[in-house]
């Protein structure tokens, strides 16, 4: 099967240039795309939630994913890495139009698996070191993670914490990574940010 994926970051964005981009891509190359793959979201939210998550469990040996540029999978390197390490850990194959990229079942391939698969172990580890090293750094300033004693109102608490949220957001802090330290929900949390207006991708 030969998949053309296609993301757009917002409704304002179109995804006619991309559609087109990869028609002519497949009939410059004498193939022809069995299935679309189209998406209306942040490149930056989990690919386990979106619709390419599901679209890479199905994948079997030799299929191909074809998009218009490397970008169009992921917004950082760590959530690129994880899905093309997964893609070719199942055989199947990544073409880019833009970068050029033909990763596939050659032995090129399997090394950069190899490396994808390291490199985004590293920056996992790296994140989870930075994370440690904050929250020592809030708890030594004499600020309390987690949920007031006695306290039964969510937004109340987060409200008390807008502080050390900001501060979690601009270290890259995920939503999990957030709602796991202040021991609430998830959709808590994304409640709280909507109200706030502010935004984690």
């Amino acid at each position: 099967m030969i998949y053309g994926y296609i993301r757009v970051s917002t409704d304002k964005q179109t995804t006619e240039n991309q559609r087109f981009e990869i028609k002519r891509f497949a009939k410059r190359n004498g193939i022809s795309i069995n299935n679309w793959i189209e998406e209306t979201l942040s490149g930056g939210i989990d690919y386990n939630r979106r619709k390419l998550g599901k679209l890479l469990k199905k994948l079997t040996k030799n299929d191909i994913i074809i998009a218009s540029e490397i970008s169009r999978f992921g917004r950082n390197m760590l959530q690129i890495m994880t899905i093309l390490h997964y893609c070719l850990s199942t055989n199947a194959q990544v073409w880019t139009i833009k970068d050029n990229y033909r990763l596939g079942t050659d032995i090129q391939s399997k090394v950069l698996a190899f490396a994808f698969g390291l490199s985004a172990e590293i920056e996992r580890n790296l994140i989870s070191q930075r994370t440690k090293e904050a929250l020592l750094r809030i708890k030594s300033e004499g600020k309390k993670l987690g949920r007031p004693n006695g306290c039964n109102n969510r937004k109340l608490k987060l409200n008390d914490y807008k502080e050390q949220i900001d501060e979690m957001i601009k270290l890259n802090f995920t939503q999990t990574q957030i709602a796991q330290e202040l021991k609430v929900s998830r959709m808590t949390l994304c409640r709280f940010l909507k109200k706030s207006r502010k935004f984690i991708y």
